[in-house]
């Protein structure tokens, strides 16, 4: 990882008009991508939508959920040509922050159980899992579980 790289990536709120760009990083990361309406639908009052800028250019995103006191990561994806370079680790810290200045008392995710780099990186971040979805994920051949896993903030 180039720490320059780091320094040079800024994080900002998304806004509606970024919802194209986020959908181009995810065609181009995932083999199950969302569609155009389904990040549009992720714009109001409960979601916190941020994407990672380098050279001005959106080379990541997440998608993040708050409600009842719980923040939910519904979408993290940095475009391929930006992998490896810790991004996702950032987005992943600033979405932690986010749920944390919200008073989350703990934050949810779920991953596709062969992500395992995906999955380190929760761990590593302090998530641990609390069950499985079956079938859940589309695939090429049928469908995977998926991982949920959880993170507590504070005592509720």
């Amino acid at each position: 990882m180039n720490p320059t790289d780091q320094r040079a990536a800024t994080i900002r709120s998304a806004t509606l008009a970024d919802a194209p760009a986020m959908l181009a990083i995810e065609q181009a990361a995932t083999s199950h991508p969302w569609t155009l309406k389904l990040f549009e639908s992720c714009f109001g009052d409960r979601y916190f939508n941020f994407v990672l800028e380098q050279q001005n250019q959106i080379c990541g995103f997440y998608i993040g959920e708050f409600v009842a006191g719980e923040a939910s990561l519904f979408d993290i994806c940095i475009a391929p040509t930006a992998q490896g370079q810790g991004f996702g680790r950032l987005l992943l810290e600033h979405f932690i922050n986010e749920a944390d200045r919200r008073e989350a008392f703990e934050c949810w995710l779920e991953v596709r159980e062969s992500n395992s780099k995906a999955i380190t990186l929760y761990q590593k971040a302090g998530f641990h899992q609390i069950g499985k979805r079956p079938n859940y994920y589309p695939t090429a051949t049928g469908h995977e579980d998926a991982i949920l896993m959880g993170l507590p903030l504070r005592m509720g």
